[in-house]
């Protein structure tokens, strides 16, 4: 302290101050700029939020809604306009989309009568998309697997994405459909997806038909190859000559489980738009496919199918314990099935 007193006078003293510190100056002046740097920054971030927003708005604004004020009002549950999340659907975007599925049982027409949905232009069945387990696993991945069919971002050879008119598949009614109709019949209601349901009349074809394809899946009759369905009369002649022998023991009990499981799918969904074919109608009268066009509310044309029918001709020829079976179901509610046609 001695070097900063100094002495003027006998009887006085100054004392002079202390020098200020640079390291606190320093300090001083970066703490007042890392202030202001961040009030800067603030006032810079509020003014890039409003004008993303901005961008937003003008991309709502942009945007059209699509909407078709000649549509019959109470179509409007039913009618959709897709947003996929894997293509764009371009000029079709405003083109409405109907949500279908056909619920079936296996061996009873629904590949043939998928296939003549599938040759119109407008619609795009995907097929047997539960026949895949993953899929079914649960219900939560049952509504995930329709979120995409229905958003249009399931691929098949079916596919017509763009401006499709209706899309839908085929569902087995032992592919979790009834195990958990619950959620699928909420989902389809909410969904406004339409139901067509397509049965065979004559179970005992229909038995046939399980029987001998099933048969198929190991002989491979056609050069080493399985198929459940046929593009000539080749071959379906080759697959028609292995003849089933049916268990006459369990063949009532078998036939009324059928018939269950048909009355039942029914009953679960009867409160969802749908209509009932049956295989049989469609082959005596195709005009019934107009009836399906109507229902899906789209354009009528002509459809068409390549596949050939396996079994035809009177069951006797079908069946290698003929015998048996005519004897089990004559005077039962069954023995029509013995002379129908198909």
């Amino acid at each position: 302290m001695a070097e900063d007193i100094c002495f003027f006078a006998k009887d006085s003293i100054i004392i002079k101050p202390p020098k200020k510190s640079p390291a606190l100056l320093r300090m001083v002046v970066v703490a007042f700029t890392l202030i202001f740097g961040i009030y800067i920054c603030s006032i810079c971030l509020k003014q890039t939020s409003l004008e993303n927003t901005s961008k937003y708005l003008n991309i709502e604004v942009i945007e059209k809604p699509c909407h078709n004020y000649d549509m019959d009002q109470s179509q409007i549950p039913y009618v959709h306009y897709p947003k996929p999340k894997t293509f764009s659907r371009a000029e079709c975007s405003c083109n409405a989309v109907r949500r279908f599925a056909i619920l079936s049982m296996q061996r009873s027409g629904s590949g043939w009568f998928e296939t003549l949905l599938n040759s119109h232009m407008n619609v795009s069945s995907n097929g047997e998309i539960f026949s895949v387990k993953y899929r079914r696993e649960n219900a939560s991945s049952i509504l995930r697997t329709l979120d995409t069919v229905y958003n249009l971002d399931f691929f098949t050879s079916a596919s017509k994405n763009h401006c499709s008119a209706a899309v839908g598949f085929k569902w087995m009614l032992n592919q979790g459909l009834i195990e958990h109709h619950k959620e699928i019949v909420e989902y389809f209601n909410r969904k406004g997806v339409s139901v067509i349901f397509l049965f065979r009349k004559n179970l005992l074809r229909r038995m046939v038909s399980i029987l001998s394809n099933s048969h198929d899946r190991y002989a491979k009759l056609l050069n080493g190859t399985h198929k459940s369905h046929v593009h000539s009369h080749e071959e379906a002649g080759t697959l028609a000559k292995y003849k089933p022998e049916i268990n006459t023991t369990l063949l009532i009990t078998d036939l009324k489980r059928m018939e269950v499981s048909a009355t039942e799918a029914l009953d679960y969904f009867n409160s969802t738009r749908h209509m009932i074919l049956y295989y049989e109608d469609i082959v005596r009268n195709q005009a019934k496919l107009v009836d399906v066009l109507e229902f899906l509310r789209l354009p009528n044309m002509d459809l068409s199918s390549r596949q050939v029918k396996i079994h035809n001709g009177p069951l006797w020829k079908h069946i290698k314990n003929w015998d048996d079976v005519n004897k089990t179901l004559s005077g039962t509610a069954y023995e029509k099935f013995l002379r129908a046609d198909y």
